[in-house]
């Protein structure tokens, strides 16, 4: 048996090492496209914060590593897949590669804006070492670097760029920081937290243009400012990398669509990580949920499943958990609310610190805290776990603050009930 792994990033590499283990004699093909050994894009920003060399962000320590388990290591980027020939084409005459189980873990590609200048020499993304080698050469204490999107990836960026000591411009769409994980007081929050720190932010605007000058760049924004700018990050978001299968005859919409046994609609085919539409476990909607947790246990259960395991996915619980600047912010589920739900918050702006818990019925869907993380594995373990608080839900509505004496009660009794 062959099974060609497309992607070598954290699910490409669990996949891989499951495979392994669950099938010592078969041929596992591992295809990445980068001029670096497998590495995690999440460990880039200690990379510019001067914490780790680049060493520091690759997966596997040992040169060796792959070549000890067998493993195949190809250099190269898909350009289409014929699921009927069971053929993958590689870009600029790199042959192609066939297959008897294929699992596609590309990832994501950043979001590239329709601004005009957008191309411009100065202007980078934050996803590969390559560019986080080109930002290292231009964010020197004292530059002046706008950063387009405070969204979850834009504030990791923020963190290791304010470290290097330049002047930081962030400019968001959105009317709050984060606004895709956070509620409008959290973000808000976050925002004012950062500003304290020297970092400037201006919400609820957009960059129209980018244009080159003597002194570096010209930004003009749509709340009517110009800023000159040696550096210009664009942190906009990404999306499944898919471009490449748009031909393959895959069902295919936002991302790659996966059962719950991560099997694309060719029986043979899998998909694992960002470049997935799975099913959210809260909604049981489809959705893209782009973080490396969700990612590796997709790889995990596609892998078993490629090896004549047999072996399902609860559903892509949405878990985002987030350190800016030393404020530490988190949200899990369905954190904007559940309709027909209620919910509850405890905010202490001051000394930031804030708690909002989101309920339908007796039953913890979502929760969205800052400024602590004294209960994240208890609001986890009610919202994955499904929890029927009962009483405990008054309790909560009046001092949310007790999740983890609900958890311990409720748990114990669920537990007493199975027994």
């Amino acid at each position: 048996m062959k099974h060609v792994i497309l992607g070598n990033g954290p699910a490409g590499v669990i996949a891989a090492e499951t495979l392994r283990k669950r099938s010592p004699d078969d041929e596992i093909v591992m295809i990445g496209c980068e001029d670096a050994p497998p590495y995690s894009r999440m460990a880039i920003p200690y990379l510019l914060m001067g914490n780790i060399q680049e060493s520091g962000t690759y997966l596997r320590k040992e040169p060796d590593y792959f070549e000890k388990l067998k493993i195949q290591q190809i250099r190269g980027k898909a350009v289409s897949l014929d699921p009927k020939a069971k053929k993958l084409a590689l870009e600029g005459g790199g042959g192609q590669i066939e297959y008897d189980k294929l699992l596609i873990a590309t990832g994501s590609v950043p979001v590239r804006p329709p601004i005009p200048g957008i191309e411009l020499p100065g202007v980078h993304f934050c996803w590969t070492l390559e560019d986080a080698r080109s930002i290292t050469k231009l964010a020197k204490p004292g530059s002046r670097v706008l950063q387009m999107g405070a969204g979850f990836i834009g504030c990791i960026i923020l963190e290791a760029l304010a470290s290097r000591k330049v002047e930081l411009t962030v400019v968001e769409m959105g009317d709050r920081m984060v606004p895709r994980m956070m509620t409008p007081v959290a973000g808000g929050m976050i925002k004012k937290w950062v500003e304290q720190k020297g970092v400037q932010v201006y919400t609820e605007t957009k960059v129209e243009g980018i244009a080159q000058t003597s002194n570096g760049l010209s930004v003009k924004l749509s709340n009517g400012k110009s800023l000159e700018v040696d550096l210009v990050i664009s942190a906009t978001g990404v999306k499944p990398n898919i471009e490449y299968l748009n031909s393959s005859g895959l069902a295919l919409e936002v991302g790659v669509l996966v059962d719950d046994c991560m099997r694309t609609s060719h029986s043979d085919i899998y998909a694992a990580g960002d470049v997935t539409e799975s099913i959210d476990f809260s909604t049981g909607h489809r959705i893209v949920n782009a973080i490396q947790p969700n990612a590796v246990e997709q790889a995990r259960i596609a892998a078993i499943n490629m090896s004549g395991g047999q072996t399902q996915s609860l559903g892509a619980l949405q878990i985002n958990i987030l350190d800016t600047l030393g404020l530490i912010s988190t949200s899990f589920g369905l954190w904007s609310g559940a309709k027909g739900g209620d919910y509850v918050e405890d905010i202490d702006l001051d000394r930031y610190k804030y708690l909002r818990l989101e309920f339908l019925g007796d039953v913890l869907v979502g929760a969205t805290c800052v400024g602590n993380t004294e209960h994240i594995g208890v609001l986890r373990g009610l919202i994955q776990g499904k929890v029927a608080l009962g009483k405990w839900k008054k309790t909560l509505l009046e001092e949310p603050t007790k999740a983890t004496e609900a958890y311990l009660a409720q748990g114990q009794a669920q537990s007493t009930w199975m027994n």
